[in-house]
């Protein structure tokens, strides 16, 4: 039973009326429950009618009154109730393809689906979707979403996702954005691809659709050292990055002049190849698209800057940060700044190369514990090894940090046996970096 309840939380509704783990959630008000999307949308009536079948067999009818936007409190096994939905691409810039074999099976695992774009902010072509799908999306104002469009370009879209059914995204953004639904596009830049020119036709057609599509993200593609037999690829180096940042630039004061928002903005990524200095906090609005590797040097930056204040001047204390290569010489920045205002606080920040998947990957989230443990375990490092978020698998958080896992199936608790260490998670917001260092300090 797909729709069977995994918890039951303390204080729900489901709890007052006797709703248990293990029982099965068939019928909301005499409907079928298919998959998450029919359970938020039929759950906001605020006179509710349950079937539940129990453990012992019996079917209970529950009758229920309740606010239009309370929740029954309960968690299912599976986060779409059913199962996932993978992707039938065969995209020439996929990251799964480029994973070498003997890693955990979930990794190997391509989603392509709406209702973990609607709930988890996950990505989606569009392009494993039915017409009906679409509908459904509209129906239920199943809003936001985030679409992968890399090109508005119908040959180009279908020659670099592999799928004869991929030309057709914008004519479906154009549906969605004209039935009120707001989106979010991402796109992934290979150079002598789907940048340059054809990346100001793409922005300009989704610009045609603001401010449903509300705003873009474009990521420079990610090349493993697995790349046998697939499509040949080049990656960005500081010229071509700059050429990027220029030309996106002009667009960007285009649509500030039209609307006040940027509208494209590149990631973090582009910057740091390029060699140059991110722009202001105010470029990044609310820093929505942090996701996609956009705003956060800015964000952490500020952050540091604004909370500096707060650490104190009575303790002393050793750090061990570990980072990336592209965030490197930013970390090492802020922890100038903080020993700078405290001498007793010591910090090392350890740049670890991606030997895992080779030295072209340089950002912390794909780092691995082989890595950082074969990198570190002879360094002299401080009280605390302190590691950002980033780099642990989603749907842990919850969970206890210790168990917590990287990519290559290292937990925090394996990490900690081998360098001898307490580690520390960090999500490397500068609020949370200083609070990380009063906590853990000593009062002297």
């Amino acid at each position: 039973m797909e729709n069977k309840i995994k918890r039951v939380f303390p204080g729900s509704i489901a709890e007052e009326v006797k709703i248990e783990s293990g029982d099965v959630l068939l019928k909301i008000n005499g409907k079928y429950i298919k998959d998450i999307i029919d359970y938020k949308f039929l759950v906001t009536d605020e006179f509710l009618d349950l079937e539940v079948l129990k453990e012992s067999g019996e079917i209970w009818e529950i009758e229920i009154e309740k606010s239009y936007d309370e929740d029954l409190g309960i968690e299912f096994y599976e986060p779409t109730i059913d199962s996932a939905r993978s992707c039938r691409n065969k995209c020439i810039f996929c990251f799964i393809d480029q994973l070498p074999k003997g890693m955990r099976e979930t990794l190997y695992f391509k989603d392509d689906d709406s209702r973990l774009s609607f709930l988890q902010g996950n990505f989606i072509t569009l392009t494993n979707m039915s017409d009906d799908e679409i509908d459904r999306i509209i129906q239920y104002k199943i809003s936001p979403i985030n679409v992968s469009v890399h090109t508005t370009n119908p040959e180009l879209r279908v020659k670099m996702l592999n799928n004869r059914f991929a030309g057709n995204v914008y004519e479906r953004l154009k549906r969605m954005a004209h039935a009120g639904i707001i989106i979010n596009c991402q796109i992934v830049l290979c150079p002598g691809v789907n940048n340059g020119e054809e990346l100001l036709k793409t922005v300009e057609d989704l610009y045609k659709l603001y401010p449903n599509v509300q705003n873009v993200a474009a990521v420079p593609i990610g090349i493993t050292k697995y790349r046998e037999g697939l499509f040949k690829l080049d990656i960005y180096d500081k010229e071509t990055a700059r050429k990027e940042i220029d030309m996106v630039e002009k667009l960007q004061r285009k649509y500030f002049k039209l609307s006040g928002v940027p509208f494209i903005r590149l990631s973090d990524e582009f910057y740091v190849l390029a060699d140059r200095d991110v722009p202001s906090a105010e470029f990044y609005r609310d820093f929505e698209q942090l996701e996609d590797g956009v705003g956060v040097i800015r964000l952490f930056r500020d952050t540091i800057q604004e909370t500096l204040k707060y650490l104190k001047k009575n303790i002393k204390g050793s750090f061990t940060i570990i980072t990336g290569e592209s965030a490197y010489d930013e970390i090492l920045y802020a922890s100038k700044k903080i020993t700078l205002t405290n001498e007793n606080i010591k910090i090392n920040v350890k740049k670890i190369v991606n030997n895992f998947f080779g030295t072209t990957i340089t950002v912390a989230g794909l780092l691995t514990g082989k890595d950082i443990i074969e990198q570190t375990m002879y360094e002299k490092l401080g009280e605390y090894v302190v590691m950002p978020d980033v780099m642990l698998k989603k749907g842990y958080e919850l969970g206890k940090t210790k168990e917590q896992i990287l990519l290559d199936d290292y937990t925090v608790h394996d990490l900690e046996k081998c360098l001898n260490r307490n580690i520390l998670i960090c999500d490397y917001t500068g609020k949370d970096l200083i609070k990380i260092i009063n906590e853990y300090s000593k009062e002297e």
